[in-house]
């Protein structure tokens, strides 16, 4: 059986690595018996995005069949949205490959299995929903309350602006003096009165 390994990191540094999940993964496969066909490792990108590098050329060698079996260490590491997952795994059933997640021991060439998954992926979704509702609710008391979201506005004095711009200055380099955007600039001189 050829196996191909995914594992996935939100984060480079911060005490996130992707050797913890190759590590046991690799262990896992020599354990059965399993040829390693190919790792597929993201690193730095968030599980939200159905579009990764290297998921993305995981499933394009799954249609060439490269591998057998894929074979992660956690579930959420490879899909967060059911809806991503129930994908995958019909791509995954359609071709043959079984698909393996070892830290909840699922294996989806047996029922159990695909049915364990199926609601260990809803609970993820769930939990996602509902720190998304979390801060949606933050946001809209912060609102109710008073407090201005986003970024604090920064105050420009359009007099030096109109002075500078005067003297031949380049936007940027007003920008950059006055530790601004230049955006910023051309709204403050869109908001002065034009004298004729």
């Amino acid at each position: 059986m050829r196996a191909a390994i995914y594992a996935r990191v939100s984060t480079i540094g911060h005490g996130q690595s992707p050797e913890l999940q190759l590590r046991e993964v690799r262990e896992y496969c020599i354990r059965r018996g399993w040829e390693i066909a190919g790792e597929y490792v993201d690193a730095g990108v968030s599980g939200t995005k159905d579009s990764r590098p290297e998921l993305n050329r995981l499933m394009a060698d799954a249609h060439r069949r490269r591998f057998d079996a894929v074979v992660c260490w956690k579930f959420d590491r490879f899909a967060r949205s059911v809806s991503h997952l129930l994908r995958a795994l019909e791509t995954f059933g359609s071709l043959g490959i079984a698909f393996v997640s070892l830290s909840e021991q699922i294996d989806t060439t047996t029922p159990t299995g695909k049915m364990v998954f199926t609601v260990l992926g809803a609970v993820a979704e769930l939990e996602r929903s509902l720190i998304v509702e979390r801060v949606r609710a933050g946001l809209r008391n912060a609102k109710a309350n008073g407090k201005r979201l986003g970024r604090p506005s920064k105050v420009v004095d359009a007099a030096t602006v109109a002075r500078l711009r005067g003297q031949g200055v380049a936007w940027r380099a007003i920008a950059q003096q006055l530790g601004v955007g230049v955006g910023t600039l051309y709204r403050c001189d869109q908001k002065r009165p034009k004298t004729r």
